[in-house]
């Protein structure tokens, strides 16, 4: 049991989960919520590094048949834990690199994260699997991209022109697969619930 829950796929899931509060650590590094250049780019760093885990635990979990318990359960929670994080802190920064009417895109993914995880979990109570689509994977991978950016905002803003901008649009085609990826989910568990 110990012997699985400490294998290199599960590690670095908690490896992610570890990332979420050094990448809010490094916009406390004055002492109060600052966006420095210094803090925008160490916070970039580690979420990187925290998004390429989320690709190779599954893989090697698969690929050296170390699936376990608490890594399928561990890997949605610390996805969900890294993007709401950054966002949250995307909103509050002293840049205000995410308001006004972006907010809204921030709300549609988060909204539609926290759905999606209590259908899976009602579903997985029937036993029920609803499999990830190839479109979902694009969007996790848009989104990444997207809070990629809009971290780095100002920062990249000086090294590319409308850095953040690009990264505002990106969050907003994220959002919009999200709605529809949250539908398509909907709709594969409806008949589920409708069962019962």
């Amino acid at each position: 049991m110990a012997k699985r829950a400490f294998n290199l796929p599960n590690i670095l899931t908690y490896g992610r989960i570890v990332a979420v509060p050094l990448v809010v650590l490094c916009f406390f590094l004055e002492g109060r919520l600052q966006s420095s250049d210094f803090a925008r780019w160490s916070a970039v760093a580690i979420f990187i590094a925290a998004s390429i885990t989320d690709y190779f635990d599954g893989y090697l979990a698969r690929a050296w048949q170390q699936t376990s318990n608490i890594g399928r359960m561990l890997d949605p929670i610390a996805d969900k834990l890294l993007v709401s994080t950054c966002l949250l802190l995307l909103a509050a920064d002293t840049d205000r690199t995410i308001a006004g009417w972006t907010l809204w895109a921030a709300i549609i993914i988060l909204c539609r994260e926290i759905l999606v995880s209590g259908l899976r979990e009602y579903l997985a109570a029937l036993k029920v699997s609803v499999p990830v689509t190839q479109l979902a994977k694009w969007k996790t991978a848009i989104q990444m991209i997207a809070i990629g950016v809009l971290l780095a905002g100002p920062a990249l803003d000086k090294i590319i022109s409308y850095a953040t901008q690009t990264g505002i649009v990106l969050l907003w085609i994220a959002a919009m697969v999200t709605l529809y990826t949250g539908y398509d989910y909907f709709r594969a568990g409806a008949k589920h619930i409708m069962d019962e």
